[in-house]
């Protein structure tokens, strides 16, 4: 097998010129008398493929595969490879003449071992054949040294003392994380493979083998989404006391105890930035369990519903739900702690109430700028894990000045909820005149008065992939909990 031809080359040649890494003012050239990860050879053996290749095929791989040339440990290949990025882009094919003076150009003709030493390196191969495993070898230990180095900035960064541990904390773990970002990028594929798993995934779909997405319990919403898709960020958004978060709760109660998921349990996430979590705890036990809450309140409840609340309890401790109620949290320690919660458990949807709430880190005075980093940092999150992300908004006033439905338009503060959102959900108070039956779960008509029913129409606004239209709604007050009305969806 054809290798990398007389780089015999002593590493001492080159220990002068290695690059001088800092942390703080620590050094890093060495850990405890051990020299930093890296390979020589290697190093001269991509650089030297560059070089003679004259098809331009191994400087497109490098490229492709996010090569840098801070990737290089050795200065001078750092030098050269930058060159070489320089006369990819002029579209100027390299050779050993061309690459000395774009390197003269940029003043670093000496410093990368001048003209003699560039010639010599583009000698040193036989064949650019393994030049794809010389590249994975450099970007390995490049990545190796990239994770001494983020170790002793936490190290230093903790001897500081940071006022704020846990920014510190998921700052540095979204790093981490980030890490793997370039070992994963792929190169581009024959639009069959694609082809090909969406049709097997059809097939499971018209098999019934395999659900597309998280199904709400609301079979008119369902049967407009389809069920919410993994790395989706669904909005629903209302003006305050309409019931944004017990339509979000409802959801997450359907999510936890739909027959469909017996076999395969689904797992939900819940920030609540607004209510303590006991207070969640309580609406959801008295939602599902049917009881006032008011009633509770004044203990004039019958034993009955007393066993009712016992029984509902012990469904709610044994259902996989998780809620986070930390006041101030910031967009980035919501994606730390989403992200560690799926390291070690499964994850398959997660509610955000609500966005104006989430804090942020930037230094940026306009609150149309800070909600736009926000809502792209939650779209960013679904992405990464690859559940949908339902974010509760506010709406502003317009629609109740106007005396109208709510629309995209009204969502608070920035546009770019409404850019970033794969699916908008807007909830309204049925308009007076707007033709409602007003149902109890039984199918039997009754007064709203009686049965504590307040229409609501809930709006799917936008949806990328798929239709969008109205549903009507019906908010039970005394339990907190919205009821489908028994009438078909409106389609747009």
């Amino acid at each position: 097998m054809s290798t990398v031809s007389s780089l015999s080359t002593n590493a001492k040649d080159y220990s002068d010129s290695s690059s001088d890494r800092k942390v703080g003012s620590r050094s890093l050239e060495k850990i405890e008398g051990q020299a930093l990860p890296s390979n020589l050879d290697a190093e001269q053996g991509i650089l030297a493929a560059c070089i003679v290749d004259a098809s331009g095929e191994v400087m497109s791989n490098c490229i492709e595969q996010a090569l840098r040339p801070e990737d290089f440990y050795f200065t001078k290949h750092q030098m050269i490879f930058d060159a070489l990025l320089d006369l990819h882009q002029e579209t100027i094919e390299p050779d050993e003449i061309v690459l000395a003076e774009k390197l003269k150009t940029n003043g670093n003709l000496e410093l990368a071992g001048g003209q003699e030493g560039i010639t010599s390196l583009a000698g040193r191969i036989d064949t650019t054949a393994h030049a794809s495993f010389w590249l994975d070898i450099v970007k390995q230990k490049s990545l190796l040294r990239k994770c001494i180095y983020m170790a002793f900035e936490m190290i230093d960064g903790a001897n500081r003392q940071p006022s704020n541990v846990e920014d510190f904390l998921a700052n540095f773990e979204q790093r981490v994380c980030s890490l793997g970002d370039d070992q994963n990028l792929r190169a581009s594929i024959p639009f069959r493979e694609p082809i090909q798993h969406a049709m097997e995934q059809i097939q499971r779909m018209l098999s019934r083998e395999e659900t597309d997405g998280v199904f709400t319990g609301y079979s008119d919403l369902d049967g407009l989404t389809n069920g919410f898709k993994p790395g989706e960020m669904i909005v629903l958004a209302a003006r305050p006391s309409v019931g944004k978060t017990s339509l979000a709760m409802n959801i997450v109660e359907n999510i936890a105890f739909n027959a469909q998921y017996q076999d395969q349990p689904r797992h939900a996430l819940v920030f609540s930035l607004e209510m303590s979590a006991t207070s969640l705890a309580m609406r959801l036990i008295c939602g599902r369990a049917r009881v006032n809450m008011n009633d509770l309140r004044k203990g004039f409840v019958p034993r009955s519903q007393a066993e009712n609340l016992h029984q509902t309890s012990k469904e709610f401790q044994q259902a996989s739900l998780w809620v986070d109620d930390t006041s101030g949290l910031s967009i980035n320690q919501i994606r730390a702690k989403a992200r560690r919660l799926k390291m070690r458990n499964k994850l398959d949807f997660i509610v955000v109430d609500y966005l104006q709430l989430i804090s942020t880190e930037s230094r940026v005075f306009s609150r149309e700028n800070q909600i736009s980093e926000i809502s792209r940092g939650l779209k960013a999150m679904a992405k990464e894990l690859e559940v949908p992300v339902l974010v509760l908004s506010q709406l502003n006033r317009d629609s109740e000045k106007e005396r109208r439905d709510p629309r995209l338009s009204d969502l608070r503060e920035s546009g770019a909820i409404e850019q970033d959102a794969d699916v908008v959900m807007l909830l309204g108070k049925q308009r007076k005149g707007e033709d409602i039956r007003e149902m109890d779960h039984d199918g039997e008509t009754e007064s709203s008065e009686e049965e504590d029913f307040e229409p609501i129409v809930l709006i799917l606004a936008k949806q990328r992939n798929g239709p969008t239209g109205k549903i009507n709604l019906a908010f039970r007050r005394k339990f907190t909990r919205f009821e489908s009305m028994q009438q078909d969806h409106r389609l747009n």
